[in-house]
């Protein structure tokens, strides 16, 4: 079941803020989403929470700077999705301007998974020789693999952004505003949020022992369009202090001063950069990141982050472009055969869904779990095989389940059925026994069944109510597309009843239509709905600049509609 609901707004502080300046629908929508105080849309890096509020985040300084002035080797622990190789690409070029002796690797998802593991280590020391190992975007649950390098000599400094478990790893310095303790305002750095915090934090230890002034120290500013895409792609919630890291990396991007590998993913994407917003971030750069990752190895992906080469950025963008049309081909074949394994399945009698086929490829399962997941607003996970009759799970959530506490509490009721398990609120990840999947989707639809209310279960179409007549215009649809949106910020939909005077099916998929209002005609699009209309609806719908044939129209995007 899915309804039409209008989002409310304290209309006091709505009026505020239009008093203050602000056009009067976007002081409404701000209202609606919590932001009330003008000083919360500001957009200037002199905005964003001091570095300082991170928990020891001045001992990760003093720690790296230390280890530049003894010119130890460091090698950066990344994880294989977009947000990992933003994050290990710009502590790969920040620390590497701060002088310091810096490499990376990236664990093959399908060979050794997630995170630092003692395999890791030992493949690390093989190859790299470190000195120091830095996680980014991991190292909060490994314990293991800490006390791995630690074994052999080697000192471990963790930047993530994940829930930690009840035990924290043995590593000389952990950054992560999730850690308990930490004050930190703002709970939703991405792992590229928390790395770019360290190095401001490291270039000011750095300043305070005279190794740069303010006039020859690095400019950390031009790693912000990385920043701001890893940030969009892991769908962190996007607080006042996200909104500046993806606003001045938008801004960066839109000036053409972005890197060669940024500009390579827009082009192979077939978008401007002149233009970027976080849509082209998370749905057109952020897939064809993650597609190294998925279906092959993103030390591919972060090479194309970290060359100052525009050829081979280019070579490498198109590469990434081929992996995410494969990608998107291998998800359609398994997307069928999810909904041919769910043929039977009844939403009314499930608050989960937990679904496994032999044949699935690890790296796409993610995907697929998010498709199901809207499809039939469940929390999902998908299994695919692994290694020694080992399955890998990828689970997608939503509003009011937090997966990984789902997942915590099913291992502690059954505490031999999860061998390992990790992630946030909307997604994580795990490993358990090929034969204990049935017993694994019992207890998961357990939690789900004791959590979760029939309301929570039905899909709830939040809208910003009625768009006034007006409003209806190219430079309004630019002045909203020049705002940052994104997760937790969500992109305004309105809510109005039209007369539908026409409606024909294209590609046997989408719905066009005409809609009518006020004596005013609108076209719309219904994008993935073939079922007619009633004569008149209640639509809740997005607003588009179509262009065709070098004329621009303003188009209605139909999130959903009720027949009246």
């Amino acid at each position: 079941m899915t309804r039409i609901a209008t989002r409310p707004y304290p209309f006091r502080d709505a009026e505020r803020l239009r008093q203050s300046g602000v056009h009067p629908v976007l002081a409404r929508l701000y209202a609606a989403r919590g932001l009330l105080e003008m000083h919360e849309l500001r957009s200037e890096l002199s905005g964003l929470i001091a570095p300082a509020g991170l928990l020891h985040i001045e001992r990760a300084a003093v720690f790296l700077a230390d280890a530049i002035a003894l010119k130890k080797r460091l090698v950066i622990v990344a994880d294989y999705d977009c947000d990992g190789a933003t994050a290990c690409a710009v502590g790969l070029r920040g620390l590497r301007a701060m002088g310091a002796d810096v490499d990376f690797i990236v664990p093959n998802r399908f060979e050794y998974g997630y995170g630092l593991t003692p395999e890791i280590v030992a493949l690390a020391v093989q190859e790299k020789n470190p000195d120091i190992i830095v996680t980014v975007d991991n190292g909060i649950a490994s314990i293991d693999g800490v006390a791995e390098a630690n074994r052999r000599g080697i000192e471990v400094v963790i930047t993530d952004h994940h829930l930690p478990g009840a035990t924290l790893p043995a590593a000389a310095v952990i950054v992560n505003p999730n850690q308990p303790d930490c004050g930190f305002p703002s709970k939703n750095l991405a792992g590229v949020g928390v790395m770019f915090y360290v190095l401001l934090a490291v270039r000011g230890e750095m300043r305070r022992r005279g190794v740069f002034d303010a006039a020859s120290q690095p400019k950390l500013d031009c790693l912000l369009d990385l920043v701001a895409l890893g940030t969009v792609a892991d769908v962190v919630r996007l607080d006042a202090n996200n909104r500046i890291l993806v606003a001045q990396g938008l801004k960066r991007m839109r000036a053409g001063r972005m890197h060669a590998g940024v500009a390579a993913l827009f082009r192979a994407a077939g978008r401007e950069a002149r233009s970027a917003s976080p849509f082209d971030l998370g749905f057109a750069l952020g897939p064809r990141l993650n597609a190294a990752g998925r279906l092959a190895n993103m030390a591919l992906g972060i090479e194309c982050l970290t060359t100052d080469d525009e050829g081979r950025a280019w070579a490498i963008a198109q590469e990434l472009d081929g992996m995410n049309r494969e990608r998107r081909d291998i998800e359609a074949g398994m997307q069928e055969n999810a909904m041919a394994l769910l043929a039977d399945f009844a939403p009314a009698d499930s608050a989960t869904i937990s679904v496994f086929d032999a044949g699935w490829h690890q790296g796409v399962i993610g995907i697929v779990a998010s498709r199901l997941k809207d499809k039939f607003y469940r929390p999902t996970i998908t299994f695919a095989p692994g290694a020694d009759g080992w399955i890998k799970g990828s689970g997608r959530s939503i509003a009011g389940f937090h997966l990984r506490d789902a997942l915590d509490l099913v291992s502690k009721h059954a505490p031999t059925l999860i061998d390992k398990f990790g992630g946030h609120a909307m997604a994580a990840g795990l490993t358990i026994r090929a034969e204990d999947f049935d017993a694994f989707a019992a207890a998961f639809e357990a939690v789900g069944r004791s959590w979760l209310t029939t309301a929570q279960l039905e899909r709830v179409i939040e809208t910003d109510g009625s768009l006034e007549d007006a409003y209806f215009t190219t430079e309004f649809i630019e002045l909203i597309a020049s705002q940052v949106w994104g997760q937790g910020f969500a992109p305004p939909v309105f809510c109005d009843s039209f007369r539908v005077l026409n409606q024909r099916v294209l590609k046997e998929r989408h719905l066009k239509l005409q809609l009518e209002r006020d004596g005013q005609r609108f076209d719309a699009i219904w994008f993935g709905h073939a079922e007619a209309l009633g004569a008149s609806a209640t639509v809740a719908y997005r607003l588009d600049a179509n262009v065709y044939n070098g004329v621009t129209k303003v188009q209605l995007l139909v999130e959903h509609a009720e027949s009246a």
